[in-house]
């Protein structure tokens, strides 16, 4: 990131005149020594210049960034765990106001739930509710943010036993965009309730979540199992029969790429093309032996990790696959159930990238998630049965940016007749508002544009996949309307 860069040398120059009154956490502009480290998001290919990052403290701190923002007509990110590929946590010229120093996370084992902040990531949920033998759904990055996750519905191991994240969220404290404070809540602006699961981060700065947990592990079973990728069309034709009348319990994640070089992983598998079946069985041990014994049996994997292993631990297991920094560009969509051409297209196309850290993922849903009405939350599109995402991966320095991106949209083009949606937290910078509608079904949209149009009529939050209120429908990009 270069200092000499206009928008830089032209924002320090003000740093001066942005300071928020009674503000009493940390207010980073231009000339802070921490500014270029307080701007940097996961994804590396995003570099934004704000004028004020106001790293919170407490929820008044909240209040008052949004006050200040309003007032002075600023463009308003907002940052939890800085970790969307979109790089929506940070803006041009605006205010972050950054929650990334509100990360506690308080554990009421007695009934059953979780207090956690905005700013709080799942690995700091994970680490305190374990300590208790309890879980709730969650990334399955331990660096993904709590917030950004949550708000738009939420995958991860637990999905098909114990729903979607936003399933198990009971209720959050929102800060409007008026600047009033909030609880939300099936008996407190339910309707508001509503549209945070799911509907993204459209309607407020969601403070802290209380969540609903579940017995899980501390032990389970899990861990991934690689085939050679010339065995990529026999494993997936296996895989679709398993996986159908898969229990509940079983969570499975299927990778196509290189093998990232992780000490478990014996040196001349390092890099190799392999498919990958990662799985976690959200239950005792021996019954996890029974369901998985039928995948561990199949073809002649190259390796197979699947063991017992603590749950925290396999949450953070692939987080050095996808490191903070790295360059992303990502395409995604649902998918039905892997017929044998939808097979072939993916294995003609997934193993084409150039990067070795590029991989295409898909998520086996179903199970509880399909169980939920589609309409009692924002996320619209719960009878899929997989959702797949395309990364493009590069470090800096490797020229690899648009052989990669070529790759990713290739192989999206490929899929096209097999789309049926796609998951909002997997859309790319690129996609909006184009693909805004593709997340939702028609009956959902509408509702969250009457919610929006209630609760921010100005589109004061608009710095996200953004559902515009009915007034500023057909107007602007998706950061320039107001």
């Amino acid at each position: 990131m270069d200092d000499t860069d206009p928008p830089v040398g032209h924002l320090r120059a003000e740093a001066m005149t942005m300071n928020i009154d009674r503000f009493h956490g940390q207010q980073i502009t231009a000339d802070h020594p921490d500014y270029d480290k307080a701007r940097a998001l996961w994804n590396g290919a995003i570099d934004r210049h704000p004028r004020l990052i106001a790293r919170c403290s407490e929820i008044a701190d909240v209040v008052a960034a949004v006050r200040f923002a309003r007032d002075r007509g600023l463009e308003i990110a907002i940052r939890g765990g800085g970790h969307n590929v979109a790089g929506t946590a940070v803006c041009d010229e605006g205010i972050v106001i950054d929650l990334s120093a509100m990360r506690a996370v308080r554990v009421d084992p007695d009934r059953g739930t979780a207090s956690v902040q905005g700013g709080a990531l799942w690995g700091d949920v994970d680490q305190q509710t374990q300590a208790h033998g309890l879980a709730t759904t969650g990334g399955i990055v331990s660096h993904t943010g709590v917030a950004g996750l949550t708000l738009g519905g939420g995958l991860g191991w637990l999905m098909r036993k114990h729903g979607l994240t936003i399933d198990n969220l009971l209720a959050a404290d929102v800060v409007t965009a008026d600047g009033e404070r909030l609880r939300a809540s099936q008996d407190q602006h339910p309707d508001l309730f509503w549209a945070l699961r799911g509907g993204g981060g459209n309607f407020g700065v969601v403070t802290s979540f209380e969540f609903q947990l579940h017995a899980v592990g501390p032990t389970v079973l899990a861990g991934p199992i690689l085939w050679d990728a010339g065995d990529a069309g026999q494993v997936l034709r296996f895989y679709r029969d398993f996986v159908r009348d898969a229990p509940d319990e079983l969570g499975t994640v299927v990778r196509f790429g290189t093998v990232p070089p992780l000490p478990p992983i014996p040196r001349e598998l390092h890099w190799r093309p392999v498919v990958l079946v990662g799985a976690c069985y959200a239950g005792p041990v021996e019954d996890a032996e029974a369901a998985l014994r039928p995948l561990r049996a199949f073809g002649q994997p190259l390796l197979d990790l699947i063991a017992p292993t603590l749950y925290v631990n396999h949450q953070s297991a692939v987080d050095s696959t996808v490191q903070h920094g790295w360059n992303y560009y990502w395409k995604a969509t649902y998918l039905p159930e892997l017929r044998d051409d939808l097979i072939d297209v993916i294995v003609e196309h997934a193993f084409a990238c150039a990067s070795p850290r590029s991989y295409a993922v898909m998520f086996h849903l179903g199970g509880a998630v399909g169980r939920v009405a589609e309409d009692a939350t924002a996320f619209g599109n719960r009878q899929v049965a997989h959702a797949i995402t395309l990364d493009g991966v590069w470090q800096s320095g490797e020229d690899y940016a648009e052989r990669e991106i070529a790759w990713t949209r290739r192989l999206f083009a490929a899929l096209d007749r097999y789309r049926t949606g796609v998951y909002v937290n997997f859309l790319g910078a690129d996609e909006a508002p184009d693909r805004i509608h593709d997340a939702y079904i028609t009956g959902i949209y509408d509702r969250l544009e009457d919610i929006k149009t209630r609760y921010d009529p100005d589109n004061v939050f608009h710095h996200n996949q953004n559902i515009r209120p009915r007034a500023q429908k057909g107007a602007g990009s998706l950061t320039a309307a107001r």
